[in-house]
């Protein structure tokens, strides 16, 4: 059975920082192009950032020059460094790990507040 664990999210203040995780098991990990997204309640689930089954990585604008994204396929295990939070990242954060199929994590939540 697959399993994507996201782990590290809580509360921060803003400027802060925090470093999620995502831990697979059920997958030849390294073949999967991994991604994290985000999702505020009542809008859209959107793309944060992805990397390749190679390394290469993707951001988006908001995400682009605060967060950063990696992976360690000996630990199965991607992250997502996120820095100078602001109030407008609180969202829950998934992982999304894709190559012939799809899977989700189940979410960790992160709050940017004072």
């Amino acid at each position: 059975q697959v399993q994507l664990v996201e782990a590290g999210g809580g509360l921060v203040q803003p400027g802060g920082s925090l470093r999620l995780s995502c831990t697979a098991s059920g997958i030849v990990f390294s073949d999967y192009a991994l991604s994290w997204f985000r999702q505020v309640a009542g809008k859209k689930r959107e793309l944060v950032a992805l990397i390749s089954p190679t390394g290469a990585t993707h951001y988006v604008a908001f995400s682009e020059g605060r967060f950063t994204i990696e992976r360690d396929d000996s630990k199965n295990t991607m992250y997502l460094k996120m820095n100078s939070l602001k109030p407008d990242d609180t969202a829950v954060y998934y992982c999304r790990a894709s190559y012939h199929d799809t899977h989700w994590g189940q979410g960790t939540q992160v709050t940017v507040s004072s």
